[in-house]
This record gives structure tokens, sequence and C-alpha cells, in this order.
């Protein structure tokens, strides 16, 4: 059976033709790309400041308060260096194997902390989302926005330990910032392909960790990149393109002086990590924008 729209018997126009001629939207209605990007971008005061709030608020427990942002990814590369360095070795077979283990662990750890944190950003705040409305991409972003300064903190920790362990200081270390840049991008893509992902299947968040202890495998951070040259051609160049290693390389080059990975060059390497950063950046805020209009609901 047809319906017919309700006319409003003063003017003759239609529910829909009376809310066109006054502005009226539907309530909570994706906007445009290029709008939501503006409206973003109007929201960056709010990023960097709720940012610094969670940031603050992370160890406000803790007796050592923020001194935590360093000693963690300290304790895990001691624990680390005496089962790899120690009982299997590495230190033997890696020049610097503290300051080369210490890099891997410091990059890796800068998306594992920002993926892990973004798979509850939606989820984890319904609160503040039913309560006021605004871009929520801004959540997922501040997640990356504080593991970004996190990794600064450790960056300072970094560069004391490559220090003490013997490298000198060369014009290579300025090729960190651009890798760091990148790596920050393509986090951020990835933080909010998983939000969404997370909003949706709240057991993502419970998955999550073993995923990324799994990339962590495939991304040499804990032993010689050479050994991949052992796997199976297709294998290896599935490892040359994993885009953790590809960020934590390009690190290695410029602290250590290492050589690019397996067959690559260092000119591969930068586009590699550029294009990941390209599409990860790009393809993960339409991934969340697409989906704006059901965070908070049901």
């Amino acid at each position: 059976m047809a319906t017919t729209a309700l006319v409003d018997p003063h003017t003759g126009l239609t529910q829909a033709q009376l809310a066109a001629r006054h502005g009226l939207r539907v309530a909570g209605e994706r906007p445009s790309l290029v709008e939501y990007s503006r409206r973003l971008w109007a929201y960056r005061h709010f990023i960097a400041a709720y940012a610094n709030a969670k940031l603050v608020a992370s160890y406000s427990n803790a007796k050592l308060g923020q001194l935590w942002q360093v000693l963690t990814p300290l304790t895990n590369a001691a624990v680390y260096y005496l089962i790899f360095g120690v009982v299997l070795a590495q230190n033997d077979r890696i020049p610097n194997f503290i300051g080369y283990l210490t890099t891997g662990l410091f990059i890796f750890n800068f998306t594992q902390s920002a993926v892990l944190a973004g798979t509850q950003s939606i989820s984890g705040n319904l609160g503040l989302i039913r309560a006021l409305h605004f871009p929520r991409a801004s959540l997922p972003l501040s997640t990356t926005v504080t593991q970004f300064q996190q990794l600064l903190a450790s960056m300072v920790v970094l560069i004391g330990i490559v220090l003490v362990t013997g490298e000198p200081i060369t014009w290579k270390w300025l090729i960190l910032v651009p890798a760091l840049l990148l790596q920050a991008v393509f986090n951020a893509g990835v933080v909010l392909f998983v939000a969404r992902m997370g909003s949706k299947a709240s057991d993502l968040k419970q998955v999550m960790p073993f995923l990324m202890r799994t990339w962590m495998y495939g991304s040499g951070v804990l032993y010689s990149v050479s050994l991949f040259s052992r796997l199976p051609g297709w294998a290896s160049t599935l490892v040359q393109y994993n885009p953790l290693l590809v960020y934590i390389e390009l690190a290695r080059y410029a602290l250590l002086d290492e050589p690019p990975l397996l067959n690559e060059s260092l000119t591969q390497l930068w586009l590699v990590g550029a294009g990941w950063a390209l599409v990860a950046g790009i393809g993960g805020f339409i991934y969340f924008w697409r989906g704006e209009q059901e965070y908070g609901r049901g």
C-alpha cells in the first residue's frame, strides 16, 4: 500500500520541503568529507588538550608519574636483551645490539600503544559521545597525539642509549624526523580504522594484543633482519613491505648506520614508508568518516 507524504495545510508543502526551506537537517547526519575535515580542523585545540589530559591522567596514580613513559620501554628492553641478546646470543651477531634492540622496541611501541588505545577510543567514551556533538574522529586522533608525545620522551632516552653505546652524531640523525612523521600519519590511519571496528565489535580489544605481538615478531624488532632472507620468495617480499619493519629500519639507518633491510635500497624504504602513510592515513580517515553517524548509538 502506497504512502503519501504529510502536507502542511497552510503552505501546501511537505515536511521534507518545509525542513529544506528552514535549513533543518536530520540529527546526526554525516557531513560531506570536506565539511567533516573542516570541522575536525576547527577542533584541533580540543584534540591537543584532550591528548594532554589523557597523558597526565594515565600516570596520575603512579608515584613516579610520567617517568613511567621512559621506564616502561626501558624495562621491556632489559627483558628482551636478556632473552635475545644473552640467551640467544644475538648480542654476538649484531653490532651494538643494545641500540638495535631499543630502537626497534621504541619505534614499534609507538604503533602498538596507539593501536591498542585506539581500539577503545570510541567504545570507551560513549558518555562523552552521547552528551556532546563534535567530530568523533577527534577521539582516535587524540590517542595518536598522546602516543606521539610519549614517543618524544622515549626518543630522548633512545638517543642517550645510542650515544652511550658508542654511536657518533651524524647528519643521518635528521632522517629520524621525517621517518617518525610518516609513522605518525600511518598510525593515525590505522587508529581510525580500528576505532570504527572496535565500536562495532567490543571483543576486538581482547584479540588486538595477540595480533600486535605477531606483528612485532614479523618486524625484526628482537633479532637480525637478515634472518628474513631465509624465507621463501613470496614471504620475503611480504616482510619487506611490512610498514613497521620499514619505519624501524629507517630509524636504525638514521641512528645506527644500519644498511637497508634485505634487498631494498634506502630510496625504496622511503617510497614504501610514504606509500603506507598515504594509504593508511587517507583510507583510515575515509573509513572512519563513513561510520560517523553510527557512533554512540544502540
